[in-house]
């Protein structure tokens, strides 16, 4: 083999380990990187009278704080509605909550949706909040055009072991609520105020802080009841 086919071999050969170290190519229609999420992520949906329709359908959209009040809200609007819930720990701006909204809102009509979220996804700012809530929103409004809407305060938060003093996390529910607030009037929907309900009331608090006793559970359960009792259709 002459000097000049060498040289050439070995260009090639290293041509090739180059590229090899190359990162792959991105492609364009690459799907984008999942969200931030908590350690564990669940969602609950129940419908308990799926198949009946004689009386309005109320759907409670929110995390483990509506499915504590929601046995006390269905008691409360026996023989007047059934009272269906989507309970999860997905936070706004995942695709998994709108894919979840949208797939209950499609396959069933409500009449009232009392919806909200706020105490999950302290991992994203409060900015975030702000830039998710309109998609979040619209997807509600797009899957169930003809529903009352209601939307919900998030719940003030109490030390974990000391109900009787709130966590810090409570000034992020503040500028949630606040964000959200703006967004809600601008839209004409009405507001259900369980922070207001809540917060002179730290005996209503469990251990962990986050959720509630009995108590609470009934005492927000009525509110909520009395509120989407505002929006039923007389019968």
């Amino acid at each position: 083999m002459n000097r000049t086919a060498k040289i050439r071999i070995i260009f090639i050969v290293t041509s090739f380990g180059l590229l090899a170290l190359r990162p792959p190519a991105v492609r364009a229609d690459a799907p984008p990187s999942p969200p931030l999420r908590e350690t564990i992520e669940w969602v609950d949906y129940w419908d308990p009278q799926a198949n009946k329709s004689d009386l309005p359908r109320v759907l409670l959209i929110g995390d483990s704080i509506t499915k504590g009040y929601y046995d006390v809200v269905a008691k409360e609007l026996k023989g007047k509605a059934i009272v269906i819930r989507l309970a999860t720990s997905h936070w706004l701006s995942d695709p998994m909550l709108l894919a979840e909204i949208a797939l209950v809102l499609d396959n069933n009509k409500f009449d009232v949706i009392h919806f909200n979220n706020g105490m999950h996804g302290w991992q994203h700012t409060e900015d975030e909040y702000k830039a998710a809530f309109p998609a979040y929103l619209a997807t509600i409004r797009q899957h169930a055009p003809t529903a009352k809407l209601i939307w919900a305060t998030t719940t003030p938060v109490s030390q974990p072991g000391k109900p009787e003093q709130i966590d810090p996390r409570t000034e992020r529910v503040k500028v949630r609520n606040s964000i959200a607030h703006d967004f809600i009037t601008k839209a004409g929907i009405p507001e259900d105020d369980l922070f207001s309900v809540i917060l002179p009331h730290p005996e209503y608090h469990d251990m962990g802080g986050v959720h509630f006793l009995e108590q609470g559970k009934e005492v927000e359960g009525k509110e909520v009841a009395a509120q989407i009792e505002k929006l039923l259709a007389p019968q």
